[in-house]
């Protein structure tokens, strides 16, 4: 019988590895061109209505595109490595190292709130693009400029990177790189899994109440941690108390939702879903959004750290700054919850 190695050697998400290295050679030779003095360095100084929130914003290219470069022709090799490597040699693990760090610096450093706002907005933004942007915007394009853009191509990059690592690790430990079960080891206990679920759910229910708190509050007229003149100048705005106030009750929302993580309800859906009532809900079904939506907010709350915080307008940042902690403990709970109710492999049959 071929072992789980020799099984997985074939299966089509090997090839990750390879896509990582498409990427990171394309970034690279970017990297070059602004380094030469091209134009288009995503991160140069611009006008303040073009500006993203990215800690590398304003930067120098002269500094900063050749370490791109180096990041990007050298991580190419290394991803290109990652995809072929059959198993584990003294420094796989400066490779697990190297494929995180680029992972989480792509995906979780680089990038700022377009992310979240991407997310959160997506529905009007596809509608957008055939009525066009209402109000002064010229378009999408007036929306998702150039240094917005290219957040999102690093966080592509960040996922290509992320997932190249989970695989090339899966292999050399002789893991399935379906589900990463080690022949021989047993899975979690349903029970503890449940439990630290549960602790994941009640911090990633709490950590947003601060903002929710404020942006109802600002709603109804009360300056909370804002001056006077600066709700004036929101209530003078059309439509901007309404996007805050429509924020605030989506993260209740997705509180409400973020229950059934640990619940029986996000098992099995119940009697009032006539239509669905008692069938088994898809893990995916609860697994996919809750992950998309963690990874999105560790960025805008790194973005809300880096902003200053005074007294007197604390409510516009510190709040923000609670959306790592709310992203982690969601991806926590979200990681428990496909742990907890995963079936059995079909591709290495264990489980």
């Amino acid at each position: 019988m071929a072992t789980t190695v020799e099984k997985t050697r074939t299966f089509p998400t090997v090839w990750m590895g390879y896509a990582a290295a498409c990427w990171s050679l394309g970034y690279g030779i970017l990297g070059l061109y602004w380094w030469s003095g091209g134009a288009g360095f995503p991160f140069a100084p611009i006008d303040d209505d073009h500006r993203s929130g990215s800690i590398l914003e304003g930067s120098d290219a002269a500094v900063v595109a050749p370490v791109m470069a180096l990041l990007g022709l050298g991580g190419a090799a290394i991803a290109v490595y990652m995809a072929r490597a059959p198993r584990a040699v003294r420094g796989s693990w400066a490779v697990i190292g190297f494929g995180w760090v680029m992972a989480a610096g792509l995906a979780l450093v680089l990038p700022d709130y377009t992310l979240l706002a991407f997310v959160a907005f997506a529905p009007a933004l596809l509608v957008f693009v055939f009525t066009g942007v209402p109000g002064p915007q010229d378009g999408v394009s007036d929306i998702i400029y150039w240094h917005r853009g290219n957040l999102l191509i690093l966080f592509a990059g960040g996922v290509l990177w992320a997932w190249a690592t989970v695989l090339y690790h899966r292999r050399i430990r002789g893991a399935c790189v379906r589900c990463g079960r080690v022949e021989g080891h047993a899975d979690h206990e349903r029970a503890d899994l449940l439990r630290w679920g549960r602790w994941a759910v009640l911090v990633a229910v709490l950590a947003p109440v601060p903002y929710e708190i404020t942006r109802i509050a600002w709603f109804l007229g009360v300056p909370l941690g804002i001056p006077h003149d600066f709700l004036a100048m929101m209530q003078d705005t059309p439509g901007m108390l309404e996007v805050g106030l429509g924020c605030a009750l989506a993260s209740i929302g997705g509180g409400i939702l973020t229950h059934g993580l640990v619940s029986r309800w996000g098992e099995v859906y119940p009697r009032w879903m006539f239509w669905r009532a008692g069938r088994r809900v898809p893990p995916m079904l609860a697994v996919i959004p809750a992950a998309v939506v963690a990874v999105v907010l560790v960025p805008a709350g790194f973005m809300n750290l880096r902003a200053p915080v005074t007294a007197g307008t604390w409510a516009t940042t510190a709040p923000g700054v609670l959306w790592t902690v709310w992203g982690v403990a969601l991806g926590a709970a979200a990681i428990t919850y496909h742990l907890r109710r995963r079936p059995p492999c079909r591709h290495c049959h264990q489980g």
